[in-house]
């Protein structure tokens, strides 16, 4: 059976390649999201991609991956990381894996942005290698599936 992942990214990661790209890149949102598709397809895994600037949004959008049993999760809160604990308790209640993603490194940034709500909660956290987390985060999901180790 096929495995089929879930992308959230969280707020302004829309504006990905015009915000700060000294900090976040150049590269679109898109773009990223083409790379992950491509690599999904190596992997013979089924990826969809969702982004909102929503705290609400994304906690549906875990819901719905319970719902449509959907067997991993990589998630960008962007700002909720720092702020959220509904996004916590979403991926507590529905138990699917995940990983949480960054393209800048949040512990060598602002002291606020240290603290993660979600980290613990989740299999992983990779941050500061810019989009390449991504894709990290894809192959050490499905890694991770494929050896049962979650």
């Amino acid at each position: 059976m096929q495995k089929h992942f879930l992308v959230i990214h969280g707020p302004n990661l829309n504006l990905l390649g015009l915000r700060e790209p000294e900090i976040y890149g150049s590269e679109t949102l898109e773009q990223i999201n083409q790379q992950l598709l491509n690599e999904a397809l190596n992997l013979q895994i089924k990826l969809e991609c969702k982004q909102t600037n929503t705290e609400g949004e994304i906690v549906n959008y875990i819901h719905e991956a319970f719902k449509n049993k959907i067997n991993g999760l990589i998630i960008n809160p962007a700002a909720y990381t720092h702020t959220s604990i509904a996004i916590r308790d979403a991926l507590t209640a529905v138990k699917i894996p995940a990983i949480e993603v960054h393209l800048s490194n949040i512990h060598t940034r602002e002291p606020f942005r240290h603290f993660s709500y979600t980290a613990s909660v989740c299999l992983g956290q990779i941050c500061g290698f810019g989009s390449y987390g991504y894709l990290l985060a894809l192959q050490a999901l499905n890694q991770s599936l494929n050896s049962k180790l979650v």
